[in-house]
């Protein structure tokens, strides 16, 4: 493989998904959206920052790649243009309460140059516009003060609009205070649902607001750059991205689960580094004192460095801060969690292993067999198709890899004698192409896993080239609609081949394409031992088709068995992203189907679940949940009645939150492996079914119809 070409499929979220906000917080999503790219730099006399010094030098390299390599072969031309202008000002001001409509005016007077200024590499009008961007921030601050301090009716009848399609730019400075007075209203009643006390509450949101001015007036050229470049790319699909040194950085992180820190999660807010999850096993952890919810307001280097204050710095910033060499030693101040006096906790860093993002597995019991004893079913939790590139160039026998983790726990399911296993991939978002290869092998013997049209409209077909598989008894494959492109390789190969049962969501996320990731520093300086860091390019580059000839772009692959759950009706989905690339299908590979899956015994599987799930107590309350958030997703405003606020929000938002805590837990450091729900109990329900099927034991089931799919 090409050093600095990586072939990577993943899900990434656009800059702003228009269409995905649920209504209660629409509202935030101001104060969240670009937390993670704004670093803390000192300020200059100027309001934004200084333009950089490789700011043209890589500007010409994203623009001749897009053209050249990317699978479209879309020029930068005046459409483009427009999306590029209309997707960077949704990324900085996505409920319009910066920007006044003559700014926007005046912006657009340039809207059809920008691709004939991206030709010289010209991003003056990204500094253009931030500038303008923090001079409104800065007009708006004094108008959150003034608010906070003043006492609003909330018995007065009105709404706020909350879909951002729906809303314009305030058309002068009048308008524009009106809806910030109804912001600031929506904030204090959301508070006020949430047994804020009034003056908690209007000191809490004084903080936020002027967190994020400060945070905003820290960006660096760097992070300007990545968000101008990103609006450019997701012009042309959202899945193809720009990355910064830093968020380049990041990545390779995450592609090869280790790096040298205190092993601790964490999240910004309103001002303060807290504390979301301690990796088990990490320094953190084995030193005790940082607790979950910990808020760190300093950061010093070393037994006797200078303790630097962080509050209010980007988040990303604050990681670089405690991040450093294994062995050495990082300071933190503390406030410990539900105290107010800060304490000092000297931390040595160590190699980190990211055990949450890597394949674990664990066995558990479901249903009978015919002699009475339980079915053993081996559950594989596998979050990402993840592989340490670094290594895996260096010639590294040992690398790490997400085949080779699920090879070994197949082998450890063998000694335990399991009766079947279940890969789960629900909200896993892809990762290396490779590997979804290499994994699918795991399964069936040699033959077409997937093919890949680039775009000179040529087919290649990629097969697993080892002979055997690590595991040829019954399977299941557990996908959700947050399950894409690598999710969806594996799946659909092994429903293609008829290899396995795939439960979950009505389909996956739908991503059907590739991409590749160019260290523009590499491709630059070819000839440089030490290339300097520009960033990267993910460039989607192919498309990506099933054995069968079907592409999962758009429309995914469809369970099997399909079961009720709220992420099918969640608009996350590739349909959902502005710009995807269409559907399409080729010839099918040539290949032959194992017949392990036949359609009566889909029959039988889908009837019998479905007589379950209608007399289901839990999902008879998921239904009804399904019922509201589908009704409150129609919903343009909401009201700033206190009376219907709180009818609204009691409405529906103990599940939402429920859902939310529940993904949040499933993604953090302490997964676990398997979380015994009422979602997960009926997959296992089927699965047992599925088992008992092949074994010759569902009555009504004529064995002939199973006969040839007998493990």
């Amino acid at each position: 493989m090409d050093h600095t070409r990586t072939l990577f499929l993943g899900k990434n979220r656009p800059l702003c998904q228009r269409h995905g906000w649920s209504p209660w917080c629409g509202m935030m999503v101001v104060a969240c959206l670009l937390l993670s790219l704004w670093a803390s730099t000192e300020a200059a006399e100027q309001r934004g920052p200084a333009p950089g010094p490789n700011d043209r030098q890589i500007t010409l390299a994203v623009k001749s790649y897009l053209e050249r390599e990317h699978f479209l072969r879309h020029p930068i031309d005046d459409e483009i243009a427009a999306r590029w202008f209309d997707t960077f000002l949704e990324a900085l001001d996505p409920q319009k309460v910066y920007f006044l409509q003559s700014d926007v005016d005046a912006f657009a007077a340039k809207k059809n140059l920008l691709d004939d200024l991206v030709r010289r590499g010209d991003v003056s009008f990204a500094y253009e516009v931030y500038d303008r961007f923090l001079q409104r921030i800065d007009e708006r601050l004094p108008w959150v003060e003034k608010l906070l301090a003043t006492t609003l009716d909330f018995n007065r009848d009105e709404s706020i609009v909350i879909d951002p399609d729906e809303t314009t730019w305030a058309q002068t400075p009048a308008e524009a205070q009106e809806k910030w007075r109804k912001r600031i209203k929506y904030d204090l009643l959301v508070q006020k649902m949430e047994k804020t006390s009034p003056q908690e509450a209007r000191e809490k949101l004084g903080r936020r607001y002027r967190s994020f001015s400060k945070r905003m007036h820290q960006t660096s050229a760097d992070e300007l750059l990545e968000i101008y470049l990103v609006s450019l790319t997701s012009s042309l699909d959202p899945h193809t991205s720009f990355m910064s040194p830093g968020t380049l950085e990041n990545f390779e992180i995450s592609m090869r689960l280790q790096l040298d820190g205190i092993g601790a999660s964490l999240k910004s807010e309103d001002g303060y580094t807290t504390v979301a999850e301690l990796v088990p096993g990490g320094a953190a952890d084995k030193d005790g004192r940082l607790k979950k919810k910990d808020r760190i307001v300093g950061v010093g280097q070393g037994s006797e460095g200078e303790v630097v204050d962080v509050v209010d710095m980007n988040l990303n910033d604050v990681v670089k801060l405690i991040r450093g060499e294994r062995g050495s030693v990082v300071r933190l101040k503390v406030i410990p969690v539900g105290k107010n006096v800060p304490q000092v906790y000297d931390i040595v860093r160590a190699k980190i292993e990211l055990q949450d993002s890597a394949a674990r597995g664990e066995v558990i019991e479901q249903g009978k067999k015919p002699d009475g004893s339980p079915w053993r079913i081996g559950v594989i939790n596998l979050p990402s198709f993840y592989m340490d590139m670094d290594a895996a160039r260096q010639g590294q026998a040992d690398y790490k890899s997400s085949t080779r983790d699920c090879r070994r726990i197949l082998d450890e399911f063998r000694q335990k004698r399991v009766d079947c296993v279940a890969l789960d991939l629900r909200s896993n978002g892809g990762g290396s192409l490779p590997e979804s290869i290499s994994l699918t092998g795991l399964f069936i013997d040699t033959g077409p896993v997937v093919q890949i049209k680039d775009a000179d409209q040529r087919v290649q077909q990629y097969d697993d080239l080892e002979p055997g598989v690590a595991w040829d008894g019954p399977l299941v494959v557990l996908v959700n609609k947050f399950s894409a492109s690598a999710s969806e390789i594996v799946a659909g190969a092994i429903q293609d081949y008829r290899r396995g049962l795939v439960i979950g969501d009505e389909t996956t996320h739908g991503k059907g394409t590739v991409q590749s990731l160019l260290d523009l520093g590499r491709q630059l300086f070819q000839r440089l031992p030490n290339a300097p860091s520009l960033g990267a390019i993910k460039i989607t580059m192919q498309q990506f088709y099933r054995p069968s000839g079907l592409s999962t772009q758009l429309e995914g692959v469809k369970s099997d068995v399909e079961l009720p759950s709220i992420t099918n009706h969640l608009p996350v989905g590739e349909s959902d992203l502005d710009n995807a690339i269409p559907f399409d299908q080729i010839d099918a590979a040539d290949f032959v189907p194992t017949g392990r899956v036949t359609e009566p015994m889909l029959k039988m599987l889908r009837q019998r679940s479905a007589e379950r799930v209608a007399v289901d107590e839990e999902f008879l309350e998921l239904a009804d949940d399904i019922a509201r958030y589908e009704k409150r997703k129609q919903d343009k405003t909401i009201s700033l009645l206190e009376s219907d606020f709180a009818k609204q929000w009691n409405e529906g938002k103990a599940a939402e939150e429920e859902e939310e805590e529940k993904q949040e837990k499933d993604a953090g450091p302490r997964r676990p492996v398997v979380t015994r729900d009422f979602y997960f109990d009926e997959a296992m329900r089927i699965t047992a079914d599925y088992l008992a099927a092949l074994a010759g034991g569902i009555p009504g089931l004529a064995q002939s119809e199973t006969s040839s799919v007998a493990p």
